[in-house]
């Protein structure tokens, strides 16, 4: 398992390579902790490898999201959070389901570190979205909303109208949508369905499962695919590396050629 330290030095190094002023190879000397920063956020940094899609969850030692009452609100430790503002401050759009939209009423801004915010994106088939959600606020940061009902939104707002296949949108034609709108690099931050969904449509480069040293005993499990395999042998087994972050632990999936093809620095500055 590799630490990472994120110190002012690497990180600004990190928001240079996600510029394209960088690459992961200069730089440096590096610390060992922040040498494991670069190994981990690197990859998503990059832009030098075309559009590339990474889901991020994380949950409790039991694999569980939140409580049976639906309290979700610290299932990650203060070091967890942080990493999810800085995988939001490294891509260019960050992608969440209605579900998610509703019952946690997410800003989806970049906070605990410094960077840019992201374009928000709710997949919101019916329009149950209310305009004056935080996600939708007009703050100068890129909000879409992508349905499939004819439903006008404000002006700020940019609107992906998709049709259902089968009551559900096809996740590479969502992709498809975001790419034509200038948005190439994307996390897909939740839940755990919209997650599944994207994972089902081998759409993912990578998956990343923030693990919390908690335990809830019961709630929702963090992901579930519709795919099943009656023998282990036939299951998904990811090129995984594990980073240590104080107070929760990631496993980085590797799910494509991609993913290994990102951690692999290059060795000039483009």
């Amino acid at each position: 398992m590799q630490n990472v330290d994120v110190t002012d030095r690497v990180w600004d190094h990190l928001l240079a390579i996600r510029a394209g002023k960088a690459c992961a190879c200069c730089g440096g000397p590096w610390s060992t902790g922040e040498r494991g920063a670069l190994d981990l956020y690197a990859p998503l940094a990059r832009r030098d490898l075309g559009p590339a899609v990474v889901a991020q969850i994380g949950q409790s030692l039991d694999g569980r999201v939140a409580t049976l009452a639906g309290d979700a609100s610290d299932v990650s430790g203060p070091d967890g959070h942080a990493h999810l503002h800085r995988m939001r401050a490294l891509v260019d759009g960050v992608v969440i389901g209605i579900g998610t939209a509703l019952h946690d009423l997410p800003r989806l801004t970049v906070r605990l570190c410094s960077g840019q915010s992201p374009a928000r994106i709710v997949i919101d088939p019916k329009g149950r979205l209310a305009d004056d959600a935080p996600i939708l606020r007009e703050d100068g940061t890129r909000s879409m909303i992508i349905q499939a009902v004819k439903q006008p939104r404000p002006a700020h707002v940019e609107v992906l109208q998709l049709q259902l296949i089968d009551g559900k949108f096809d996740p590479r034609e969502i992709l498809q949508g975001l790419r034509e709108a200038g948005l190439n690099s994307l996390l897909i931050e939740g839940g755990g369905i919209t997650i599944a969904n994207f994972l089902d449509a081998d759409t993912l480069v990578r998956l990343q499962v923030a693990v919390s040293p908690l335990v809830i005993g019961s709630g929702p499990i963090a992901l579930t695919r519709n795919v099943q395999h009656a023998r282990l042998a036939d299951c998904l087994r990811p090129d995984t590396r594990v980073f240590g972050l104080g107070t929760d632990v990631v496993f980085d999936c590797g799910l494509t050629e991609a993913a290994h093809a990102a951690t692999i620095p290059p060795h000039t500055v483009t």
